[in-house]
C-alpha cells in the first residue's frame, strides 16, 4: 500500500510542478530576445489583394503597415534567388516548366488571374506588376520590414545564397526562415545560426508530445517561431458536403489538439512567437488572438488591418 501511495504522490507532485512551470516558464528558461514582434503578417504579400509574391503585393502590405511579409524562395537555373511559391511554373505562369530549369532573365510573367489558395472559389486579378521578383529586390525595397522566408526546396545552394543575402543586407534580426521539412531547417540553422528558425513539422509533433505529457516546461527549445494552421478553416476551403465523416472528425480532432491557449501562452512566455495561418475571416482572426497567438497570417491584409483597428489590436513593428 505504501508503494502505491508513493507512486501516487510522486505523480501528483510531477503533475503539479509541470502545471506550475507551464504557467511560469521563466523559472527554468531565460526568455528569448525578440528583435521584433509581429501581429499582422501578409501571406505571400497578401495574395487575395494583389498577385502573390509580387513587389506590388509587398508594397501594398507595407504601405498598410503590416508587421511582416511572408514569402517563398526558389533558385533559378543561373542560381538567382527568386520569390515564388511553386517549384513548377504551371499554376502561376501557365508555362509547363520548373523554375530550377529556367534562367532568371527567361522567367515568364505571372498570369493575370490567380486563385487564392486559402479562400475557396476566390481569385485575384493583378495589375501591371506580373514579374517574379528576386529576394534581393524585397530586401532593398523594405530594409526595416521583417520577412518570413519559406525555403521551398532542399537545396544547399539556395540556403547558402539566402543566408548570404541576409548577411549582405544586415537582416539577421529581421528575418526568420525554415520549412516543414526538418532536414531543411537543420541545414538553415547550420548555415547561419544567427537567423531565427521556424518549427519544422516533426518538431511541431514533438512539441505537442512534450506538451501533452507535461514535459514541455523542462525542455529547452532552439526555435523562436511556431507557425501552425488553424485546422477548422478546412471547412471553408472544401465543400462540407464533399467531406466524409472521418475527414470531419480528423479536422475536429486536429483543431482540438493544436489550438491550445495554454500551449501558446507558455511559448510566448518563453519569447517564442506563435503565428496562425492562413486566416481570411474575422471570426478566425478573433479566435486566433483570443487563443493567445502572437500574430495572424492572412491573404487579405486590408481586412486584417481593419479588424485590428476596430478591436484595438495594434501592430508592433520595432
Amino acid at each position: 500500500m505504501s508503494a502505491v501511495v508513493y507512486v501516487l504522490s510522486t505523480v501528483t507532485g510531477y503533475v503539479l510542478t509541470s502545471a506550475f512551470l507551464l504557467k511560469c516558464p521563466s523559472l527554468l528558461h531565460r526568455r528569448k530576445r525578440e528583435a521584433f514582434r509581429s501581429r499582422h503578417i501578409s501571406h505571400r504579400g497578401g495574395a487575395g489583394e494583389n498577385l502573390e509574391n509580387t513587389m506590388a503585393a509587398f508594397k501594398h502590405a507595407v504601405k498598410l503597415g503590416t508587421d511582416m511579409l511572408e514569402l517563398d524562395c526558389h533558385l533559378t537555373k543561373d542560381e538567382q534567388v527568386v520569390v515564388l511559391h511553386d517549384s513548377s511554373l504551371k499554376r502561376s505562369t501557365g508555362i509547363n516548366a520548373y523554375v530550377a530549369d529556367v534562367a532568371y532573365a527567361d522567367l515568364p510573367p505571372y498570369l493575370c488571374k490567380l486563385g487564392v489558395s486559402f479562400k475557396r472559389d476566390c481569385y485575384c486579378e493583378g495589375g501591371e506588376d506580373k514579374r517574379i521578383p528576386l529576394l534581393r529586390d524585397v530586401f532593398e525595397a523594405f530594409p526595416s520590414t521583417p520577412v518570413n522566408i519559406d525555403i521551398k526546396v532542399n537545396n544547399d545552394t539556395l540556403i547558402k545564397k539566402v543566408s548570404e543575402l541576409v548577411i549582405q543586407y544586415k537582416r539577421q534580426d529581421l528575418t526568420v526562415w525554415g520549412n516543414s521539412s526538418n532536414e531543411i531547417v537543420k541545414k538553415c540553422h547550420k548555415e547561419n545560426p544567427q537567423i531565427p528558425i521556424l518549427f519544422s513539422l516533426p518538431r511541431v509533433l514533438l512539441l505537442l508530445g512534450l506538451f501533452y505529457t507535461g514535459l514541455l516546461p523542462f525542455v529547452p527549445i532552439k526555435e523562436q517561431f511556431l507557425e501552425i494552421p488553424m485546422p477548422s478553416i478546412v471547412s471553408k476551403l472544401k465543400d462540407p458536403q464533399r467531406q466524409t465523416r472521418s475527414q470531419r472528425f480528423i479536422t475536429w480532432l486536429a483543431d482540438k489538439v493544436l489550438m491550445r491557449k495554454s500551449l501558446f501562452d507558455h511559448l510566448t512566455g518563453r519569447g517564442i512567437q506563435v503565428y496562425i495561418w492562413v486566416l481570411n475571416d474575422e471570426e478566425d482572426f478573433q479566435r486566433a488572438f483570443d487563443l493567445g497567438a502572437t500574430g495572424v497570417m492572412t491573404d487579405y491584409p486590408t481586412k486584417l488591418k481593419e479588424f485590428m483597428e476596430k478591436n484595438n489590436y495594434t501592430t508592433t513593428i520595432k
